[in-house]
């Protein structure tokens, strides 16, 4: 008779988000001495997985990604759901805490179809749905047309070898988990600064479960988890949704945390960097950061945050 499964964790299906699950599920079981068998993995298509043929922006945003996994752990078809934190709103329901970080991966983007940004042909077509990756991309090289690149890796590498486009940009940290280390270039973080939770996996549970918070919370990397805080406060502090270009990374080093972050016009025409470090865990340099930036942004920038 089968046994009834002592934790479900709930994912989106694409292969790189069953990567993460699986290295969740493996985390649990070394960490409170379960087989992996008794855990669970329960797949659950998205909204953002069925619709490919748009920009997230144009369609709901990052919810696209939740809004599925959130009903299944509130209505507890599921105990905890795995995300691609780059993939998760920054406000979130109160009745959905984030209970743990994995530790973090390469933070970087890497391009794939020529060595770097200033090997590609004049009037290269690059192919991407990211607003931040467009802005970079026409910072560096403003003859390069942006086309719309969505999917999974392996459908967005399908386009590129097709001829779809010249170049695309990929996260270094999903291609490593995919085992696709010799796909790509990795680009300096100087020369494209990566999303806000890059290469950052998170596990969320019902806030009122303490049974899964404590399991989860087990396996929790508290740098990590301390450096997402500060860049998804940032983006708080800014007003960004997933149409502002914006990058940001937070480092840390002992108990002092560096955040660094850029905002762009759309067309990468204009931009604005800043940096502040301070303690870990200061609540207050992530606001500090931001009102800077927006202090100082072109009006072509100013006007893509904080409501402006």
């Amino acid at each position: 008779m089968d046994t009834a499964p002592l934790f479900r964790l709930g994912t989106r299906g694409s292969p790189l988000a069953m990567a993460q699950a699986h290295m969740t599920r493996d985390a649990l079981a070394d960490a409170h001495g379960w087989s992996p068998e008794q855990i669970a993995i329960v797949p659950i298509r998205t909204t953002g997985d069925r619709v490919q043929d748009r920009a997230l922006a144009e369609i709901g945003g990052k919810a696209l990604w939740t809004k599925e996994l959130d009903r299944a752990l509130l209505e507890g078809e599921i105990d905890a759901a795995v995300h691609s934190m780059k993939d998760v709103e920054t406000i979130r329901p109160t009745r959905i805490a984030i209970a743990a970080m994995l530790p973090r991966a390469d933070v970087r983007d890497r391009i794939v179809g020529v060595a770097s940004l200033a090997e590609l042909p004049q009037g290269a077509v690059v192919g991407t749905s990211s607003p931040r990756r467009a802005a970079q991309v026409l910072r560096h090289r403003p003859d390069a047309k942006i086309i719309l690149f969505r999917g999974n890796v392996d459908t967005r590498l399908a386009k590129l070898a097709a001829g779809e486009a010249d170049a695309t940009l990929l996260a270094s940290a999903g291609l490593l988990r995919l085992g696709r280390a010799d796909v790509g270039t990795p680009v300096p973080i100087d020369v494209m600064l990566p999303a806000p939770s890059q290469g950052a996996v998170g596990i969320e549970v019902r806030a009122e479960d303490t049974r899964a918070r404590e399991l989860v919370g087990a396996i929790s990397h508290a740098d990590t988890r301390a450096a997402l805080a500060a860049e998804r406060a940032l983006l708080e502090a800014l007003g960004a949704d997933c149409h502002s270009p914006v990058a940001a990374l937070a480092t840390i080093d002992g108990n002092r945390l560096t955040l660094r972050a850029e905002l762009y016009a759309q067309d990468g025409s204009a931009h604005v960097a800043g940096e502040i470090e301070g303690s870990v865990g200061d609540i207050a340099l992530a606001p500090t950061l931001a009102h800077d930036l927006l202090a100082r942004a072109p009006g072509s920038v100013r006007q893509l945050f904080a409501g402006e």
